[in-house]
């Protein structure tokens, strides 16, 4: 897996502030109709023009059916451009700790990362370039996040396995590429490893010779002290309790929202847990300035993107599977089966923004909408809605 990844009036002479007279204008306006007669016989047929233009990309992968990693300890499992082309922004790995078991100390150059705790819980430690640290407990429903660069391992406690989804705010990262200790100690000369540990040479026999990634271990003790007991403690914390906050409800279903406004550590990336129910729709919508990224934890659903010039796509989705949705691209979310839907949703922004299909219509001229839809009734279109219903419930 890798691991990085003119022409214009003023310049033709055609100013308001050098035509004088008349004549000039109607020189001007003859050169104009010239140059738009000329553009319009060049300009392909609608149907010629279709055929240049790219179908919508696949937008669907099936994270949990992959066997990228399984050892000694537990598995990972990741969705990259490599494997999913259309995720350039955001990578995920699913991955599964057995108690007690380790993902190494570690760190990531090019990508920052954000969890969230699916079954059992785990333990984290994390250090800053400054030199503060933290160590932090997650159950189900928190999620922590790691700015790039943050050295950081993860345990599982308790006496069952702990599975959590990891997002990288970097569709290039690769989860098999990251910078591990024992790789590192591993390929540096012993006599230097010697000196920066303060041990004997003969003590790194005993090291591992190449990259743990993930190892089996013991269920650690409920609190533990640092090695160092006088590190400098984070002011910010690492975690939030993600499924604790008061959700936005909606006729079919809810949502919590986490922007960097409420978890100021999470700069890169704003989550969302979504629970939609039986017959419920995300309504039609678009977000202006964020890809989307969707791991869907139960439930099943249809999504439909839509990619203008007539494209448009519609795939199914069921628990395990992965959606991504391109910046600006028109989508909603239908809720399919007898089980509320439950995804994971992220964007690779700080700031969350939305632009709902109700929500425009709502707020443009009626003149405007009869002349946009001709032949639309006026009393057809004094029933579109004024303002957006985020989630619609089932239709009686």
């Amino acid at each position: 897996m890798p691991q990085e990844p003119k022409d214009s009036p003023e310049s033709a002479g055609i100013s308001r502030r050098h035509v004088f007279g008349a004549a000039s204008l109607a020189t001007a306006g003859i050169a104009a109709t010239s140059l738009w007669t000329r553009q319009a016989n060049a300009a392909p047929p609608p149907e010629e023009e279709k055929k240049k233009i790219e179908e919508i990309e696949n937008f669907k992968y099936d994270l949990e059916k992959q066997t990228h990693w399984v050892g000694p300890g537990g598995s990972a499992k990741e969705a990259t451009v490599e494997e999913f082309p259309v995720s350039q922004s955001m990578a995920g790995v699913s991955m599964r700790l057995d108690p007690g078991a380790i993902r190494e100390l570690h760190w990531h150059a090019l990508a920052a990362e954000w969890a969230y705790v699916l079954e059992g819980r785990v333990r984290t430690t994390v250090i800053s370039p400054t030199g503060q640290t933290e160590v932090d407990d997650f159950e189900v429903g928190d999620t922590w996040y790691f700015p790039k660069g943050h050295g950081h391992a993860l345990q599982a406690l308790g006496s069952g396995p702990a599975h959590f989804l990891l997002v990288f705010d970097n569709g290039h990262f690769s989860e098999f590429g990251t910078f591990g200790i024992t790789d590192w100690i591993a390929q540096t000369p012993p006599h230097i490893v010697a000196r920066n540990l303060g041990v004997p040479e003969s003590a790194l026999a005993q090291f591992p010779k190449k990259e743990l990634y993930i190892g089996p271990g013991k269920v650690p003790p409920a609190t533990e002290a640092l090695r160092d007991k006088d590190v400098q403690w984070f002011q910010s914390s690492h975690r939030f309790r993600m499924d604790k906050v008061p959700p936005r409800e909606f006729p079919g279903g809810k949502e919590y929202l986490v922007t960097a406004k409420e978890f100021p550590i999470q700069t890169t990336l704003t989550a969302v847990h979504m629970v939609i129910q039986p017959g419920g729709l995300r309504e039609m919508h678009w977000h202006p300035h964020a890809d989307e990224w969707q791991y869907y934890m139960k439930g099943r659903s249809r999504v439909s993107v839509f990619g203008s010039h007539g494209r448009s796509r519609t795939e199914e989705f069921a628990p395990g599977q992965v959606a991504f949705i391109k910046q600006g691209y028109g989508h909603y979310v239908e809720q399919i089966g007898d089980e509320p839907t439950e995804i994971l949703i992220l964007f690779n922004s700080p700031e969350y923004q939305e632009i709902s299909l109700a929500n425009w219509l709502g707020q443009n001229p009626i003149s405007m909408l009869e002349t946009n839809f001709p032949g639309v009734p006026r009393n057809v279109i004094d029933r579109f809605p004024l303002r957006e219903t985020g989630i619609f419930g089932k239709r009686g």
